[in-house]
This record gives C-alpha cells, sequence and structure tokens, in this order.
C-alpha cells in the first residue's frame, strides 16, 4: 500500500512525466494536423512549423505547472540583487563547456539501434538551431521551462520530502532531468549540469541562478553549432585535430570553472 512517505518521489516523477507527455502531445497533434493539412503523411515538420511547435510545448509547460501552483515562485531572493552569484553561474557554465563536451566524447558507442533514433534527433535539433528564431526557443524558452519544472517542482518536492538527504535528492532529480532530455547519447552532460542546478536551486532557494546558467549554457551550445553547423562535430575537430590543443582546453576551462564553483560556494546562501 502507498504510503505518505513514497508521495514525494511518486509526484516528482508525475511532473516529469506530465512534462515529457505534454512535449509528445503537442507534437503529434502538429504533425497530424500537418499531414492532414497536405492531404497525405510526412515524416517531418517543416523548420517553422517544428520552431513554433518547440515554443508551444516550453509555453504550455510553464503555464500549466504556475497556474497549478506546482512550481513556486517568489521574488525574495532577486530582491536581495544577487548580481555577484549570476556572474558567477555564468562563468561556471562556460567553463563547465568543454570538460563536459570532453566527458561526453569518452562514453562508449551505443548499439546500431538506438544509435539510429540518436541520430534523428541530432538532425531535428540542428535544424532548428539552424534558425535565428531557435535561440528564442533553445536559449530562452527551453531554460526558463525547464527550471519551472525540473527546480521549481521536481527538485522542490524532493527536498520537501527529503530535507536531510538533500544530495540524494539533487542526484535524483538530475537522473530524472537527464532521462527526460529522451537522447542517449547525451545523458552525462545533462546530468551533471542537472547536480549543478540542482545545488544551486538547493543553496538558494530560487530559480534564478539556475535560469542563468542554463540560458549560458544553451546559447553556447547554439553558438558553436552556428560556427560548426554539423551534428557530428567532435571537440577534437575544433581544435585541429590536435590533442595537446584540446587538452589544454580542457584545462584552461577548468581554471575558469573551479574558481567559479568556489566563488558560488562562497556567495550562495538563501
Amino acid at each position: 500500500m502507498m504510503t505518505t512517505n513514497n508521495l514525494g518521489w511518486v509526484k516528482a516523477v508525475g511532473y516529469v512525466l506530465v512534462y515529457v507527455v505534454l512535449q509528445l502531445i503537442v507534437l503529434s497533434i502538429a504533425s497530424i494536423g500537418y499531414s492532414l493539412y497536405i492531404g497525405h503523411e510526412v515524416e517531418e515538420l517543416p523548420t517553422m512549423g517544428m520552431m513554433i511547435v518547440m515554443a508551444l510545448s516550453p509555453i504550455i509547460g510553464i503555464a500549466l505547472f504556475m497556474g497549478t501552483g506546482w512550481t513556486k515562485v517568489s521574488r525574495q531572493y532577486l530582491q536581495s540583487r544577487p548580481v555577484g552569484v549570476l556572474f558567477w553561474c555564468a562563468l561556471a557554465a562556460l567553463g563547465a563547456i568543454i570538460p563536459s563536451m570532453f566527458l561526453q566524447e569518452l562514453m562508449p558507442e551505443w548499439p546500431d539501434s538506438i544509435q539510429k533514433y540518436i541520430e534523428q534527433t541530432e538532425i531535428a535539433a540542428a535544424r532548428l538551431m539552424s534558425t535565428t528564431g531557435g535561440y528564442f526557443v533553445i536559449c530562452l524558452l527551453a531554460p526558463v521551462a525547464e527550471e519551472v519544472v525540473f527546480r521549481g517542482a521536481v527538485l522542490r518536492t524532493l527536498l520537501a520530502w527529503k530535507p536531510e538527504r538533500r544530495w540524494l535528492m539533487i542526484t535524483f532529480s538530475a537522473l530524472l532531468f537527464a532521462a527526460a532530455h529522451l537522447n542517449p547519447a547525451q545523458l552525462l552532460h545533462p546530468l551533471l549540469i542537472g547536480l549543478l542546478l540542482g545545488w544551486m536551486y538547493e543553496r538558494t532557494g530560487s530559480l534564478l541562478p539556475g535560469i542563468i546558467y542554463h540560458w549560458v549554457n544553451n546559447t553556447a551550445a547554439y553558438l558553436l553549432f552556428r560556427a560548426y553547423p554539423s551534428p557530428d562535430i567532435k571537440l577534437i575537430d575544433i581544435f585541429g585535430g590536435q590533442p595537446t590543443k584540446e587538452l589544454l582546453a580542457v584545462v584552461f576551462s577548468l581554471f575558469i570553472l573551479m574558481p567559479a564553483l568556489y566563488q558560488l560556494f562562497l556567495r550562495m546562501k538563501k
């Protein structure tokens, strides 16, 4: 029998399922509507249609979670003028990108069946990032929506459920965050980001640091794609195929990331 002690993780998982299913429903309705409109089936929406659909999902998600009270926000942290915290959040995001890409590329190859799905999702993401409007969806809407859902609802619920095990709850929320991206090839990057964002939320009680970090991270990914427009680009390719330059870039990034995390440790408080 389900007891009240179990409701914390059940509610958290439920919030994730609601958000993922919402995205799938919006995409399915758009795909069916487009197919009926042109009179025959299509495998993909046009780029503009995809951009509109991808914008609808986070907008509806934000409205749903805020409107139902699943996510609670306050201006209290913003009124404390946490300029220093937000600056170091942005710097930490910049410092984490190259080390995260480096670790991601060390992961083993997936089986062919999963690899085919990965390639399809990467092509869809590339189509969206190839447009100027894609920046609005990927770098502005998505960070707000995901922070509202995964920190404002999921992690808030888990921390209220087991406050004495905050790192276990942060880790669980990060795993849910990674799984909800529905891309097996990119599990490590959102997992690491989820841990950082969860730590920021637990320390401040605010979504704002996470939104800033998330925005900088997504903006860097968007700009990187515009500079190297290929879903198959590797970190070593960016540095001319020279492993020494790649390792130096990782080390240089860590010299940005580690001081930024230390400053956040000193400055972040509720």
